[in-house]
């Protein structure tokens, strides 16, 4: 008899998709568009798998899963989400979600995932212990990473499984993509948030302070040692420890690291004693190790300890979704920094910032926007208040006024920001392509408050 399949959905043609989808794949479906009944079916007839939605009303996708391993703990539950942060990707594996998937998704990638979890729900049936062996701590401080771009929430995804093991990872992708932050949310998500997070950036120290710091030394070691000194893979003992720019690391240090990473020992400067210690080992790069194995700079055999996992972070310019959204979270916290009154952008700036590449990534974003707080005299950031040659990226070299000229002669202040709030919403709106829960998400406001402003300007839905 095929397996058994409940999906929760309450988006009527996806759940119907799903149902002929999974039904043409020689599965039993059942298709349902609400928690509660779910929770209620499971009581009457068993059921191989859950795929459920997380945004149902009344309860959500966490919620039930919540509920629903308390009752069946073996049961098997992949969560369907249309934003995926770390956070609600740590909190459906907490409850106990076997694994999540992104909206919107690829059928085939969908059916690859509903294939591993039935294999491994027989498994089990077959006596099999799969149960992970992982105990999650809360951190009063996690990593954030904000994001509306698929790209990136697939990182999230992946940042989240990582997080709950104790292996090795290289992080590589340009400057200022967010390297230290990844490396900091896989810490705070995992095992050993309560240890310390202990980085060090290999490229700005000489080779043998560098060695010094890593290792430690011991007094009298050598000319300036007028104390024994610990060095970062001790300090960093049941915590873990951040090499950022590895690649700038020497071949000789390189030889050294490969010996910690394997024997979870090593001997301070000047020492002749071992001393243990058990970190967990997280490195980074903007330069391809694999190249520089080629010319001989970086040791083949460290190359695979550090790749043991994988994260490549995408530029911001393949995030344009993010671009607003991150704009707007450094507008916020500068302007608190600066003890300025909360500001937004203009549709002009918003064009200036969405057309503009990016080369230096959210770094030069972040840079870009403490500049526009502090050059901005009003509630609103001008293109003119960004940095200049950002502006003079623009492609149309004059830029239109923000508010049309007939529109603001004799206007209020009131009424201006009417005008300015309705081109904002139909802005936002097409960025978004028409979603309302992203546009309101982008916006800062609920969708309840964005589908009233929406009503009150007349704003007609030609995108959804």
């Amino acid at each position: 008899m095929s397996e058994k399949i409940l999906i929760v959905e309450d988006e009527l043609n996806l759940r119907k998709l799903l149902s002929i989808f999974l039904s043409q794949q020689q599965y039993q479906v059942i298709a349902i568009d609400n928690a509660e009944e779910a929770i209620a079916l499971l009581a009457q007839q068993p059921i191989d798998l859950i795929l459920m939605d997380n945004r149902l009303p009344q309860m959500t996708g966490l919620e039930a899963l919540k509920i629903i391993k308390e009752s069946h703990p073996e049961m098997f539950i992949i969560l369907m989400t249309a934003y995926a942060g770390v956070d609600t990707a740590v909190e459906a594996l907490k409850q106990g979600a076997i694994d999540y998937i992104v909206k919107p998704f690829d059928l085939n990638e969908l059916k690859a995932l509903i294939k591993r979890t039935l294999e491994l729900s027989r498994a089990k049936k077959q006596g099999i212990d799969l149960s992970p062996k992982i105990e999650l701590t809360n951190s009063d401080t996690k990593g954030h990473i904000l994001t509306n771009s698929p790209n990136m929430m697939e990182l999230c995804r992946n940042i989240a499984k990582i997080s709950q093991t104790k292996t090795t990872v290289l992080i590589t992708g340009e400057s200022g993509t967010g390297k230290e932050l990844v490396a900091k949310t896989i810490h705070y998500y995992s095992t050993r948030s309560t240890g310390p997070f202990i980085k060090v950036n290999c490229g700005a120290l000489p080779e043998t302070l560098l060695e010094s710091t890593l290792f430690g030394h011991e007094k009298g070691s050598f000319t300036g040692a007028y104390q024994r000194q610990l060095g970062l893979f001790e300090r960093a003992h049941r915590g873990t420890l951040f090499l950022d720019e590895v690649a700038e690391m020497s071949t000789n240090l390189q030889v050294k690291l490969l010996r910690v990473i394997q024997e979870k020992e090593f001997e301070p400067i000047g020492g002749t004693r071992l001393i243990k210690t058990d970190f967990r080992l997280i490195a980074a790069t903007n330069r391809s190790l694999q190249d520089m194995i080629s010319t001989g700079e970086f040791r083949e055999d460290l190359f695979y300890r550090l790749n043991v996992m994988e994260l490549s972070l995408p530029p911001l310019r393949d995030r344009k979704n993010d671009v607003m959204l991150l704009a707007r979270y450094f507008a916020n916290q500068f302007c608190h920094e600066n003890n300025k009154e909360l500001l937004d952008f203009t549709i002009s700036a918003v064009e200036v910032l969405n057309q503009y590449p990016w080369p230096g990534n959210v770094r030069e974003l972040s840079n870009a926007i403490e500049h526009a707080v502090v050059m901005s005299n009003g509630l609103f950031i001008y293109p003119q208040d960004l940095p200049a040659h950002i502006i003079a990226h623009k492609k149309t070299p004059d830029f239109n006024p923000d508010f049309g000229e007939d529109e603001q002669h004799g206007a209020t202040l009131k009424e201006k920001v009417k005008i300015y709030e309705k081109e904002l919403i139909i802005n936002e709106l097409k960025l978004n392509h028409g979603h309302r829960e992203n546009t309101a998400r982008s916006l800062g406001v609920s969708k309840r408050t964005l589908l009233y402003k929406m009503q009150e300007y007349e704003i007609v839905e030609t995108i959804n």
